[in-house]
């Protein structure tokens, strides 16, 4: 991947740092994109030797205007864009009935909607310079699942696998591969109330056929192939990582 610029949105801790790192080690420079301070990635991205420009925004409320200027500080930075990794997520865990508006919408809109205008902008940039390039976004078990208390996220990632076929249904002539990694259960900051619950924890390690939770370097094998030129003919899939769970 040397010579190729990726930007990876959510990059400062857990599954972003984790792909950001997986590029950069297969020799990609990256654009880093957090609404919290992002030094301990970019430490780790100088260290393999590549450039690293760092943008500190909050994804909520995006819009295509802010989008396309997002990429064009980007581009200002490192001269170029090949790569959009659409990471960045929140989640809210209470029931259906207790969920109020802004929750609702706030997740909606960081989940699904940042994804759709980061992409727009990127899509729009590749065609207008005829350049291949690769869109790849976070799906989720719960892109299959119902899951319990997480509706809004449930409805966003649901439509993110959805939205990754409709892009790369409309982009693929283009050559550019729209797809989604769906994580199974990894160990992040936002599943340890999941982990650390004894109970819970059993459960979950019961129902995965790999016998362990995932780690945030789990990733990284999976993103570089969807990054990479090896995955040039793949369009429109969402890739389960997740330790053999969608097979139970």
């Amino acid at each position: 991947m040397e010579g190729k610029v990726a930007l990876v949105t959510g990059a400062a801790q857990g599954l972003g740092q984790a792909m950001a790192v997986g590029l950069a080690e297969a020799g990609a420079d990256l654009l880093i994109l957090d609404k919290a301070v992002a030094d301990e990635t970019k430490a780790l991205i100088k260290h393999q030797g590549r450039k690293c420009f760092e943008l500190t925004v909050d994804l909520e409320g995006m819009n295509a205007d802010r989008a396309d200027e997002i990429l064009r500080r980007g581009i200002d930075a490192l001269g170029r864009i090949d790569i959009l990794v659409n990471n960045a997520g929140i989640i809210r865990r209470r029931p259906a009935l207790e969920l109020d508006d802004q929750d609702w919408h706030e997740v909606l809109d960081i989940n699904l909607n940042s994804v759709f205008y980061l992409s727009k902008a990127v899509g729009k940039h590749f065609v207008s310079i005829d350049q291949r390039g690769k869109i790849i976004n976070l799906a989720s078990m719960l892109s299959f699942q119902g899951g319990l208390m997480i509706s809004s996220y449930t409805a966003a990632k649901s439509a993110i696998a959805g939205l990754t076929r409709a892009l790369a249904n409309e982009w693929a002539a283009h050559q550019i591969n729209v797809n989604a990694i769906a994580p199974g259960y990894l160990k992040t900051e936002v599943t340890a109330d999941i982990y650390k619950d004894p109970q819970h924890n059993r459960a979950i390690l019961n129902r995965i056929p790999a016998g362990r939770w995932g780690e945030p370097n789990d990733l990284k094998g999976i993103v570089v192939f969807l990054a990479s030129s090896a995955s040039d003919y793949l369009h429109g899939s969402i890739i389960a990582v997740d330790g053999g769970w969608l097979s139970r």
